[in-house]
């Protein structure tokens, strides 16, 4: 996707963008492209950001620049402003003029003095009934966002909560395959550990268990190599 002077369509970009999601690449990639999206194709922003809530904390996961990631580091800092409330409410929040009397002067006062941000607008994310994110945007120009720049806005911000939900899902998905990868190998050592010591399960599983703390190795890595060094022993007593 490039950000050159000439003017790009919006079909163009999502066109990208879908590209991008689909590819290979990492999620690092999709919020990158989606925050450089924002500035191409919504009327009057010039910086983007794409702020999602992980473990409590409200996380900026991508920036088109500095000053994107220098807003939302001052949103968190004061505790106000559009992006944090966008993620827990429930309408875009809006200040098209931060010079004027803000809803957030905290924020403004602070916004105004360090960097050349006049206007922002939030939208909120979901992935599924969860409220996951918000994408923000900033304009260096006050009442630059208008009604035009809002309808835009909230189109990208739908495309984004889509991006954010297969990122959010693929993760869920991987963590399942993982914990059914770990809990197979636990399964068998605990089975092997049974028929070596003529034990239960829950006596097995806590030699397993102590066994991991002595050593200070994972549960389920120290399972896997129990597995691997039965199968080898057993190799080689076939072979000999």
């Amino acid at each position: 996707m490039t950000n050159d002077n000439e003017p790009v369509s919006a079909a163009t970009v999502f066109e990208n963008l879908a590209q991008i999601v689909y590819a290979e690449g990492g999620y690092e990639d999709v919020y990158a492209a989606i925050c450089m999206a924002a500035t191409m194709i919504v009327p009057g922003c010039d910086h983007a950001s794409l702020m999602l809530r992980q473990h409590g904390q409200h996380v900026t996961v991508a920036a088109s620049d500095d000053v994107a990631q220098r807003v939302d580091d001052l949103e968190r800092a004061v505790g106000e402003g559009p992006c944090v409330e966008a993620i827990d409410g429930e309408a875009a929040q809006v200040e098209s003029d931060l010079t004027g009397q803000s809803q957030w002067p905290a924020l403004a006062k602070a916004t105004i003095r360090t960097t050349p941000v006049r206007g922002a607008i939030a939208f909120r994310l979901r992935a599924g009934e969860r409220k996951v994110g918000a994408l923000n945007l900033f304009s260096d120009t006050p009442g630059a966002f208008n009604t035009d720049a809002a309808e835009q806005a909230s189109i990208l911000a739908s495309f984004a909560a889509v991006a954010v939900a297969s990122v959010t899902q693929e993760h869920e998905v991987i963590t399942l395959r993982r914990g059914l990868e770990h809990g197979r190998e636990i399964g068998k050592a605990v089975g092997l550990l049974m028929a070596l010591h003529n034990v239960g399960d829950a006596e097995a599983f806590d030699i397993l268990r102590r066994a991991s703390q002595h050593t200070n190795v994972k549960l389920a890595e120290l399972a896997r190599r129990v597995v691997e060094q039965h199968c080898a022993a057993t190799a080689s007593g076939i072979e000999a």
